[in-house]
């Protein structure tokens, strides 16, 4: 018997990695990433660009009376009434961001860090209510409030979340009585 020799397979080099291509799929997708972000801005732009007769927000008075209600917690955006994802823009309704809210004899004042402020006088408001989501927002069910206003020729929903929840219910039944007075005092007028 002969005995076999078994020779260890010849030595092969690892492959090369092609650099040029590697770089060349990472500049394109960095390139594409910077496409969908630019269209997405412009989006927003054109967005509020058509909500341009939208008239400027209006500010709270010297005097607004006495603090019914108080909050602290997040402004998730502004829509138009009824229509959840048809999100307003324009004049910086669309940002989100922290709220301070005060709930006065006047009307309701938002004051946003960072962002515009703006007041809600008691003739505009219209409604208010627990609700899911908000264009941008959506938590369980009752987890947000909206408030319904008037503003200009539109109605707006915007919606509010506090640091405490169970404080939702509350401004509900404080904003929508206060409505049903002024109503009811307008109509014996």
């Amino acid at each position: 018997m002969t005995p076999v020799i078994l020779l260890a397979a010849e030595k092969e080099s690892a492959e090369v990695t092609d650099w040029a291509a590697r770089i060349g799929w990472l500049v394109g997708l960095a390139l594409f990433v910077a496409l969908v972000y630019w269209l997405m801005r412009e989006g927003w732009k054109w967005r509020g660009t058509l909500q341009g007769d939208l008239p400027e927000l209006p500010t709270a008075p010297q005097e607004p009376g006495a603090a019914r209600l108080t909050m602290s917690g997040r402004y998730h955006g502004s829509t138009t009434a009824g229509h959840w994802l048809d999100r307003i823009v324009a004049h910086g309704l669309g940002t989100r961001s922290r709220v301070e809210l005060t709930l006065t004899d006047a009307g309701l004042d938002v004051v946003r860090p960072g962002a515009t402020d703006f007041f809600v006088p008691l003739e505009a408001l219209r409604e208010a209510r627990l609700d899911k989501g908000i264009a941008g927002k959506v938590l369980t069910e009752g987890g947000l409030l909206v408030v319904t206003w008037a503003h200009g020729e539109r109605l707006l929903d915007s919606g509010f979340r506090s640091e405490r929840a169970a404080e939702h219910n509350e401004w509900v039944d404080v904003i929508n009585s206060m409505i049903k007075t002024t109503t009811r005092e307008g109509a014996e007028r």
